[in-house]
């Protein structure tokens, strides 16, 4: 066994508990923070499902437990939720920080090709090395129930973890998404940086392109889009995943909310509907 989180902060919240860890990862050769809540136990031998939320472009582990407000609903459907950071720290790679949407704070979620950034591995952290991490050092955490949630390029990196472990999640939803990244400037610079020029490489991260190879959906895809969104048309391309939905007849629930930005005013006003969704498809498992 590894060695063991280190708890640095602790706040009380709806009757649960936000806590920050600190851990060494081997997946990403740095330290690492994520962050759980814990909801109030109604029994001292209960076990919570998870709800793991990737969050997007230039946030840390700290942006949706400050901002969401989801502990509320999770607190009340006994739901954990579990939030890492975007990407790994620390390690000073030439150019990691030159950008907002590369580099630090920009993992987009994969497994880097490219030896410069070989370790870019979000991917293998989030599905590997975190449930790992949580299911030998928090015994109240039941690991074999989860679902998976995010927002933009967390949306992106929830989307195709779940087409991509369909057996390891219960369901997915979205907040305004990257649905589309091989055919948008933010995904583009991302893949060609990381992944290299081959793009058969790329398409292993495209939830466009994974939804069109999925037939074993059953629980609906929540997505919630603000048509106020700066970044739908040109970095977001949410209709492209809606089409391609259609064509492979798999369940999206698609709203798009009228007014709505890309901000946490518009993830706080929703969240209490995907909290409800998860734990709908985690209490049926």
């Amino acid at each position: 066994m590894e060695e063991k989180p280190t708890e640095i902060s602790s706040s009380k919240m709806f009757g649960g508990y936000n806590r920050q860890y600190r851990h060494f990862s081997p997946t990403l050769g740095c330290s690492m923070t994520f962050t759980v809540y814990f909801p109030p136990p109604s029994s001292p031998s209960q076990k919570f499902p998870i709800l793991y939320w990737l969050s997007g472009l230039t946030c840390t582990d700290e942006n949706f437990i400050m901002k969401s407000g989801a502990q509320r609903a999770a607190s009340s459907e006994g739901i954990a939720l579990v939030a890492p950071d975007t990407s790994p720290r620390g390690l000073n790679i030439e150019g990691e920080a030159d950008s907002w949407d590369f580099g630090v704070g920009a993992g987009f979620y994969l497994n880097a090709k490219e030896d410069k950034w070989k370790n870019w591995r979000m991917y293998d952290y989030v599905v590997k090395e975190l449930p790992k991490v949580l299911s030998e050092n928090f015994e109240q955490l039941d690991t074999s129930r989860a679902s998976i949630s995010g927002h933009s390029m967390g949306g992106h990196g929830a989307l195709t973890i779940y087409l991509k472990n369909l057996e390891k999640y219960k369901a997915v939803s979205a907040f305004a998404p990257i649905t589309n990244p091989t055919n948008c400037p933010w995904g583009q610079k991302a893949f060609s940086n990381y992944l290299g020029n081959d793009k058969s490489d790329w398409q292993e991260y495209d939830a466009t392109l994974l939804i069109q190879k999925c037939s074993k959906i059953s629980t609906p895809i929540l997505i919630d889009q603000g048509e106020g969104d700066k970044f739908l048309h040109d970095q977001l391309l949410t209709h492209n995943f809606e089409d391609a939905c259609k064509g492979a007849n798999a369940p999206l629930v698609l709203r798009m909310q009228p007014g709505y930005d890309h901000s946490y005013y518009f993830i706080s006003t929703f969240i209490d509907d995907h909290i409800h969704h998860h734990a709908k498809a985690l209490k049926c498992a």
